[in-house]
Parts: structure tokens; sequence; C-alpha cells
């Protein structure tokens, strides 16, 4: 049987193959930065850490799918920081929801790897397109979220682009989230509701 995606932009479900009701979300995820020690991966929104216990099945990995070693550190964890873009998966749920977290840092390769992910156009670039299990979708909107309190939302081109210019210093993170449509079934277990949440953070240098 088919699955559909659709995407969540701020509160409402709107679709990106099929079409699903109108429904409160939560803004949580997942998102990566770079600090002294090399990559942090925190959740919770940015500015707003939240706690990791209820996390999961928590991976970091690049992107030939290398495993990369992960440490507690307060609010988050602590990976060494590697060649590549960095890539972050974890879980979050009950019986009957679950949410996977997936978080990207780095814009310097432009293919997907995680089920959901945010990939530039080109090294460097400043657009990008999403990506559902290899296969390019359209957002019906992406977030963006920088450590300056500036935010924006970002409308998809008519190839299913978004475009923006990074204009000043800061860590921005771009945000999309993203619903199955009905229940679904992962790793054998039936959910009555799957979502993806995928972030890609970068930071511009002053």
């Amino acid at each position: 049987m088919q699955r559909f995606l659709s995407v969540l932009p701020g509160r409402r479900w709107l679709p990106v193959f099929a079409l699903c009701a109108a429904s409160t979300v939560h803004a949580e995820y997942f998102w990566i930065d770079a600090d002294a020690g090399g990559r942090r991966i925190v959740a919770g929104e940015l500015g707003k850490p939240q706690a990791l216990a209820e996390a999961r099945d928590a991976r970091a990995f690049a992107a030939d799918g290398k495993a990369v070693a992960l440490n507690a550190a307060g609010d988050g964890y602590q990976v060494a920081a590697a060649a590549g873009d960095l890539r972050f998966t974890a879980r979050r749920g009950d019986d009957k929801t679950l949410v996977i977290y997936h978080a990207r840092y780095g814009r310097q390769e432009t293919k997907a790897v995680s089920d959901l992910e945010l990939v530039p156009t080109t090294p460097g670039g400043n657009t990008y397109r999403l990506f559902w299990k290899g296969s390019p979708v359209a957002a019906s909107q992406v977030n963006v979220a920088t450590s300056a309190g500036w935010s924006r939302v970002l409308r998809p081109a008519a190839d299913g682009s978004v475009s923006f210019d990074p204009a000043f210093p800061a860590l921005y993170v771009l945000e999309v989230t993203a619903r199955i449509n009905g229940s679904a079934s992962v790793d054998g277990k039936k959910y009555d509701d799957v979502r993806h949440v995928a972030t890609l953070s970068f930071r511009i240098e002053p």
C-alpha cells in the first residue's frame, strides 16, 4: 500500500503528495551547531533547548553512512568534527505516535542521505530541494530561524526549490516537518501517526 507524505508548515498540514486535515503540531526539532569540540547536537527549538530523556535510537553518521561517536554533553550530544556534512537521527513517541528526527550540519554535499532531508542544489549554495527517501518533493514551506533572532518562512518556486540569502553572520537552521498520511508501520510496529522532522543548519562567520 502506497504511503503519502504531507508537509507540516508552521501549525497546519499542507500536502506534498496528498492532503491532511488541519491539525496542531509540535515545533520541536534537533539542530546541529559547530563548537570548539567539533559538533553539538541539541533538541528543542533554536534558543530553547530541551532535555534528551525521551529521545531514543540516537545516531550520528557521515554521508557514507559510517557512524560517528555520540557523547552526551549537557542538554545535547557532542561529536568530533569530521570531514563532510554531518547527519543525525533520533526518535520520540509512544504506542500511537512516532516522531523521527533528522538533522544535518553543513551544505557542501548535494546528495540526500536521510529519509527526509533538505539538500543544497550546489555546494555552499543558497537554493535547496527537499528529498523524501532519495526523491525530490515540493515542500509547502520551509521555516528558517537564526541565532540572531531573525526568522523567515520560505515558499517554494515552481520547481519545488526554496532559496534565500543568508546576509549576516549567525547560525541558520532550516526546518521542515512532514507526516505520513494515515497509519504506518515502522520497524514492524504500527503507529496511528508518524511524523518526520528535518533540519539543515550551517554557520555564516563574520
